[in-house]
């Protein structure tokens, strides 16, 4: 099944959440449960998900797991609902995958730029030209912290205006790119890319987020996200500095397991990650856990 994208179509907008990946004690994946997160994340207000991210730990999947969960999303949600992650370390891997995505019924798809080695502006270039050959609208993923490639402005506005991207998942923490990018490239969406600096992008003009701690408080969440996308601050301030202490953690390296400890204490399944990601320490797990505990006695979760 192909799709075609309507161009005025934006199915990347609104809270999308970058699941995490339900496993089982024997650290296989549990397909069933992932589908009956991704029907809770839209049921409780969430406007999509994002299989296969680094919160999906897609980077530890065989290519048969990465596949079989962007085909459960999908049949669970609806591929409008699903942007993938096809991030891959050569452009015909990625390009492949797109190409998955858009067979599955997907109607967009999330990219870092290549990331085994510190790529230059040509090379980003030609790795994005390529796997937008698959014909599906490609959001970036910037995120220099962990891949050592910095997609600024000034090389997204290229991006954009060769027609090889559509929108932007900003995780650098700059706030401040978010105006530079609006001059440079009006009609490029700007994406939340990392949770605890939602209300300053969104305040910037954020069309959407990639989430990680909807995961396990999709509610809150999206009544944050939507206060703070149409400019109600009386009622986004008190709930980002509510959340805000689960918030920053979507920027720590222990990400995956903080939000899956979160979503356990919630009473969802959050459960183990595959190594190399190891247990939290016990001053991390404390206070991921006070801070859980704390949003749940609010009304929260």
């Amino acid at each position: 099944m192909s799709t075609v994208t309507d161009p005025q179509h934006r199915p990347w907008r609104g809270v999308l959440v970058a699941t995490a990946l339900p496993l089982r004690d024997d650290l296989s994946v549990d397909h069933d449960r992932y589908a009956e997160h991704c029907a809770w994340l839209v049921a409780n207000g969430c406007d999509g998900v994002v299989p296969n991210g680094s919160l999906g730990e897609y980077q530890v999947l065989t290519p048969e797991e990465r596949a079989k969960v962007v085909e459960t999303a999908v049949a669970t949600v609806g591929g409008s609902r699903v942007m993938p992650g096809v991030a891959a370390y050569g452009s015909a891997e990625a390009r492949r995958w797109a190409e998955r995505a858009r067979d599955a019924g997907c109607a967009s798809v999330m990219l870092l730029p290549p990331n085994a080695y510190r790529a230059d502006d040509r090379s980003v270039l030609a790795h994005y030209a390529e796997v937008a050959k698959a014909g599906l609208p490609i959001v970036a993923y910037n995120n220099p912290i962990d891949t050592k490639v910095d997609l600024v402005p000034e090389l997204l506005a290229k991006l954009h205006r060769e027609g090889y991207i559509r929108a932007v998942k900003e995780f650098s923490g700059d706030v401040r790119r978010a105006y530079r990018l609006a001059e440079l490239a009006p009609d490029l969406d700007l994406l939340v890319g990392a949770d605890d600096v939602l209300l300053e992008l969104a305040v910037a003009g954020a069309k959407g987020w990639v989430a990680g701690y909807p995961n396990a408080l999709p509610r809150a969440s999206v009544e944050l996200y939507r206060a703070a996308a149409a400019g109600d601050l009386d009622t986004a301030l008190p709930l980002y500095r509510a959340l805000h202490p689960l918030l920053r953690w979507d920027s720590k390296v222990e990400f995956v397991q903080a939000i899956k400890l979160s979503m356990d204490i919630v009473g969802r399944h959050g459960g183990p990650c595959r190594p190399p990601r190891v247990p939290l320490l016990p001053d991390q797990e404390a206070a991921v856990r006070a801070a859980t505990e704390k949003a749940v006695a609010a009304g929260l979760a």
